[in-house]
């Protein structure tokens, strides 16, 4: 498996109407983020592009980077309405359980 490879691909709603788009990787991520308008370009789109990039240089792990990513996707409201991550609760993953 690549090592910037996402453990579970992002999906993101671009717009009404299209396609919902899965990022699967780190590599991906950037290609987005550097398509990203620079008007929009917060500290939230920084962030996510920083840890991208670092993970591309072994500076940032990928989950992080992946983590970062998600963020921006929920800030700008890109998120898929299917995607819900984990939350974390005094370190450790909360699952939802039937």
């Amino acid at each position: 498996m690549d090592r910037l490879q996402f453990k579970v691909p992002v999906r993101i709603a671009p717009g009404s109407g299209l396609p919902v788009e899965e990022i699967y990787s780190v590599e991906q991520a950037l290609d987005f983020l550097q398509d990203w308008p620079a008007r929009r370009q917060g500290p939230v789109y920084q962030k996510a592009f920083n840890a991208c990039f670092g993970a591309t240089v072994d500076v940032v792990k990928t989950e992080d980077a992946c983590r970062a990513f998600m963020a921006f996707c929920r800030v700008t409201g890109l998120m898929a309405s299917d995607m819900t991550p984990p939350r974390r609760r005094g370190g450790q993953t909360r699952t939802l359980q039937a």
